[in-house]
């Protein structure tokens, strides 16, 4: 039905827990389905998964940096709250989801279809992250 999510973005970027498997997952899912950049940064807060021996093993293998928030300081997360509030607001509230299957597969949508594809974002310019990133990679040299 949409061919731009597979089945890993439904099965894998969401579980009804938060061990580090869970994080670790969606890091090698981005991997394989994005051209990550030598060094890039993954901020988090503080949470255990994100201070963990195997989190930090799977940063190292992505060649990425691992980045903190200070504690007690909302500030430094104030991107992902951002987020996060947007699709609570714009999508979860308004919906009653049968099974977590559904729930999964409707958030993957919005976030994959509208969020990154057609949602403006004022801190972009009002563009959408998806022509952010296709002008970033197109900015970029070729290898």
């Amino acid at each position: 039905m949409i061919d731009c999510l597979n089945k890993e973005v439904i099965g894998y970027a969401m579980a009804d827990h938060m061990r580090t498997e869970l994080v670790t997952d969606a890091l090698e899912m981005a991997a394989r389905n994005h051209v990550l950049e030598p060094g890039c940064i993954m901020h988090t807060d503080r949470g255990t998964q994100y201070t963990s021996t195997e989190y930090a093993k799977t940063i190292g293998e992505l060649d990425m940096r691992a980045s903190l928030g200070r504690t007690g300081i909302c500030w430094d997360n104030a991107l992902a709250e951002s987020f996060f509030a947007s699709l609570k607001n714009e999508r979860v509230h308004h919906m009653v989801y049968p099974t977590s299957k559904k729930a999964k597969a409707d958030i993957a949508r919005y976030i994959e279809l509208f969020y990154n594809r057609r949602r403006l974002h004022s801190g972009l310019g009002y563009r959408t992250p998806h022509e952010v990133r296709i002008e970033y990679m197109n900015s970029q040299p070729a290898a």
